[in-house]
């Protein structure tokens, strides 16, 4: 049995359920609210409509309205979860570009990419702490166009050494004539992790949590040459030493 095609399907259903319901709620919310207007345009100002039977109804509508919106958020959950996650959990071991800021501190040393529009003569880079505090600032007196590398030591402006955790950075770029140049900041590096929080999928890229929606670009890491000569010296033990291997040797022929 497919098992993903299984929960892929006992998903789609999940949420097609969920969208009749929604549907069904919404058209009794409609039809309450229309019989409620009519009932208070049409009562009768000598006997007005009892003020609790008013309160009452108005604490039903508004327990229609409040099942719509667990449903559509319960609807969101069951998408997140089911898709959002399998699909990230395959970007574990990849090596990965997200459109993010953030940065995780280790060993005193942070790592940024910063891509500017156009070459830059003035540009300002601040790291900020979680707090949004800044730490850290160094200026660059001309930047090239494209992309532009910034690895932060992890000391402060007056040399202080931080503790580990997560940065972020800022980046204020101007040109000759003192117009700002947009810029984007990227954080590179392999997923190592993946977890859902209030909704969202998160990857976790060189200890920072990024949500996986800001990826621009993956690929398969390059191993060391070292490494891919001792895997591949693993396989070929591996056939040579397989007893299944029907093919005769030298020495027997």
């Amino acid at each position: 049995m497919d098992v993903a095609a299984t929960t892929a399907a006992a998903t789609t259903a999940k949420s097609d359920t969920i969208g009749i319901g929604r549907a069904r709620l919404a058209e009794n919310f409609d039809t309450f609210l229309s019989l409620l207007t009519t009932q208070l345009k049409n009562q009768d100002p000598l006997s007005p409509m009892d003020s609790n039977q008013f309160t009452q109804q108005i604490v039903q509508m508004t327990g229609v309205e409040q099942q719509l919106a667990t449903n559509d958020l319960l609807k969101k959950l069951v998408a997140n979860t089911t898709s959002g996650v399998a699909t990230a959990v395959s970007l574990i071991g990849k090596e990965v570009r997200a459109e993010a800021d953030v940065a995780a501190l280790k060993n005193q040393k942070a790592d940024w990419t910063y891509k500017l529009d156009r070459a830059a003569t003035d540009v300002k880079l601040e790291v900020l702490d979680s707090k949004g505090r800044i730490v850290a600032t160094k200026a660059v007196a001309d930047a090239k166009a494209g992309e532009n590398k910034f690895t932060w030591d992890g000391k402060t402006s007056g040399g202080a050494v931080l503790a580990d955790g997560i940065y972020s950075l800022r980046v204020t770029a101007k040109d000759g004539s003192g117009s700002v140049v947009p810029s984007k900041i990227f954080a590179d590096g392999l997923v190592t992790g993946v977890e859902q929080a209030d909704g969202s999928t998160l990857l976790t890229i060189n200890g920072a949590r990024i949500p996986w929606e800001k990826l621009v670009s993956i690929r398969q890491p390059v191993l060391p040459a070292d490494t891919a000569r001792t895997i591949a010296s693993s396989i070929t033990s591996s056939n040579t030493n397989n007893p299944d291997d029907k093919t005769s040797s030298p020495a027997a022929a």
